[in-house]
Parts: structure tokens; sequence; C-alpha cells
């Protein structure tokens, strides 16, 4: 044959290529997720769902993994990578690795324990690695009478002592991550219903009132989407409503825009898949089991009813970096202790039950990159305690005397740095 052999699978123009000595492809890989062998290749084709790529857990140097965007379709579903435990260009395992281009082709090669795996080849310029939040932070709620308070929770799921003075006092507003490192808190309640926002800095500090930012509107819920930005939705004014403020990467709120979907509030709501976010249950004259996915442009889709135990003032966070839980909240059986796993594909999972003090009206947020924490809420009385979850979704016993007894707060992640 005419032209130069190359070492490498993605030789220059002009050039034959070879693939490297001992390659061998496997079948096309269909599935959510996929645990791949070194001097593999592997056609991944993600038309119906994302794909989290786990990579060897005890590569050898010179080791080597091919991955190619079989259906050009990762720009929809994109692919994570979960380097297992190994660096990734010099990052360590808790950073989100993700690669989401149309037509993309990654060759990664292991180079040693300093800096792990590193790509060969990057067709279609590839994300950089991004590490996920590391802290939250629970803020305002009621006591009986509403609190402008905060307590923040480390990378390791420790809640510390009240802080007090953060904004004007209110209960029942909605939050959510943004510019992949700080927050956003926004409406709720203060006897009346309110318009402004709050942003959370990646230190924790929580910045004065911005006012005038969409609908007053209360029992609001706001998700992270499109890895930087934030949607806030749904809610209550004299009844329940579907208008949708998005947020931009800097923490600028948009104007009001009528969303897809029922009407309600009480609601929770979590990012999923990387980049985008899911509302689901709520109240609107009875209690629902429905669900609304959000795309990575912000753009909320159709119902999708009947996932799970109708109920409202449950919360929901992300873990495991690209899923969701949804737990807790009240119907007319009473408090209840329950959860519902989200994959990274949207999919709700059936409840679970048994997770830690029935109760409703609490926070949740992301921690620790790939963690969550519940906090405070109401059995019928404030109570000032959290539960853990872990990067799988299981919901860990009580812990109790955490901060002023309260409900309604809000929570967001935020921080890079553990």
């Amino acid at each position: 044959m005419s032209g130069a052999v190359k070492s490498n699978v993605f030789g220059s123009s002009g050039t034959v290529a070879a693939a490297a000595g001992g390659l061998k492809w496997e079948s096309v890989v269909t599935a959510s997720t996929v645990t791949v062998e070194s001097n593999r290749g592997y056609f991944i084709n993600t038309t119906s769902n994302a794909c989290t790529v786990t990579l060897p857990a005890s590569p050898d140097v010179g080791d080597q993994v091919i991955l190619l965007d079989y259906a050009r379709t990762w720009d929809t579903n994109a692919i994570t990578i979960d380097s297992n435990g190994n660096d990734f260009q010099n990052q360590s395992d808790d950073y989100i690795v993700d690669y989401d281009t149309e037509g993309q082709g990654i060759n990664i090669v292991f180079s040693g324990s300093t800096n792990g795996w590193i790509p060969n080849s990057d067709i279609a310029n590839a994300l950089e690695p991004v590490k996920g939040t590391q802290k939250a932070i629970f803020v305002y709620g009621y006591t009986g009478s509403n609190v402008s308070m905060r307590n923040l929770v480390s990378s390791l799921g420790v809640v510390a002592a009240d802080v007090t003075g953060a904004g004007t006092a209110r209960r029942g507003g909605g939050s959510a991550g943004y510019g992949t490192d700080k927050g956003i808190v926004g409406f709720g309640y203060d006897g009346s219903n309110v318009s402004m926002t709050n942003l959370i800095s990646n230190t924790g500090v929580v910045a004065s009132d911005t006012s005038g930012t969409g609908t007053a509107r209360r029992n609001i819920r706001a998700a992270t989407y499109g890895t930087d930005k934030a949607i806030f939705a749904y809610g209550l004014v004299s009844g329940s409503v579907n208008t949708i403020n998005l947020v931009n990467s800097s923490g600028v709120m948009a104007s009001d825009s009528t969303g897809t979907g029922t009407a309600r509030n009480g609601l929770a709501a979590a990012s999923y898949g990387g980049d985008k976010a899911i509302f689901a249950f709520g109240h609107v004259s009875s209690y629902r089991s429905m669900s609304n996915l959000v795309n990575s442009s912000g753009a909320v889709a159709a119902d999708v009813t009947g996932v799970g135990t109708a109920r409202d003032g449950l919360r929901a966070a992300a873990y495991g970096f690209d899923k969701a839980i949804f737990a807790y909240g009240s119907n007319d059986d009473g408090k209840l202790s329950m959860s519902n796993l989200i994959s990274n594909s949207g999919v709700v999972a059936a409840d679970v039950t048994g997770v830690g003090t029935a109760r409703s009206g609490l926070a949740a947020s992301t921690y620790g990159g790939d963690k969550a924490i519940f906090g405070y809420g109401t059995t019928g009385s404030r109570v000032s305690l959290t539960n853990l979850c872990s990067n799988t979704g299981v919901i860990s016993a009580d812990v109790t005397g955490v901060g002023t007894a309260r409900d309604d707060p809000m929570s967001s992640e935020f921080s890079l740095t553990a």
C-alpha cells in the first residue's frame, strides 16, 4: 500500500493510519453506562441516551482507549468519562469530563499516576475537565417568622452554625447553581410574594437584594442547566402559574416567559445528565405525579405523568455527577419519607420508602462534587436535621442539631474548591 504508515489511529490527511498494536474494536455501545478495557476501541451510540464511560481502574503506562461518536449524536446526548480513581489530564477523579461535540472522537493514553489519562487526539475540540461543586449553603426560611440566615455546608457534608443577615428575610423561593461555581436565590414570600434575587459567591457570601426580576411568586423551584445557567419555573401567585425565568452564566435573570406543562407549585427541581434539568411533582387543585424535562438550551418539555407518589413540599438535588434524587414531601396521607432516583437520561424511578424522618418544606443541594444533602423542614413541628445522600443515591440516617430549626429554606451548591 502507498503512503506513510503511522502508529496512531487518527493520522493526518494524505497518510495511511494503522491502529496501535493489539488494539481491538468492540461492538457498538448503546447502553447508558459502559466500563471499557485497555487497548480497545469503542463505538458509542448515544442516539437514545447519554453514556457514562468508566475507564480501567488499574491501567499500565501506554494503555490506550479510543471512543468514537457512532451516530453523530454526542451533541444531543453527551458522553461522560469516569476516570475510575485515576487522574485525567492531571485533574483528580472528582472532575467531570464531558465530550459533547457532534462527530467527535477521542484517543486517550495512560501516562502514569502523575498526570493519568491524556488525550492523544481530541477531534473537534473537547471540553476541559470541569470539577463538580464542592460546598453548599442553606439560606432563609421560616421559624414562626421569616428569617435571614445562612448555614454553609463543607465538602464533607458538615453543616456550620448560623450566620445572620443575608438579604430580605423570606421563605419558599427557588435556588440553583450558575456560572459553574456560584449560586442564586430567587423570589419567595416575606408576608407577600416578592420578586428579587440574591447572588451567592464562590466563597458562600450572599449578596444584597436585586429587585424586580420577574413576576413575584412563591413555592417556585429552580435548577442548573447547560452546566453554567439556571432556570426558575412554576410557582404560586394567587393561583399556580407556569412562568419561566432563565438566568445566564453571569447571574442575570431574564424577563418572564410562558412555560410548557401544567401550572403548579410546591414541586421540586434538579439538574441531571450534566447539562439538563427536571421539574417534578407539585400541587394544583390536587397533588401531582408528573415531570417536565429541560434541555441544555433551557426549553421545558411537555408533561410526563405517573412518576412516583403524587406529592408536594419535597426537594431534589443532583448526585453522581449526572443523576438526580427527589425526596420527602407530603400529601393527603401526611408527611412522607420516600425518594425517587432520576437517571442520566431523565427517567424517574419507582418510590423508595423509609429514608430518614418523614417531612416536607425542606431544602436540598449537591455537595462534595457528586453527593447531595437534604436539610431542615417540618414534621408538623420545624426540625433541625440533615440527611446525606451518597454518590449512588442512598440516603443516610438523620443528623440532628445543625442550625436553627426551620422550614421552607432555600439551598444551592457553590465553590470548586474543597
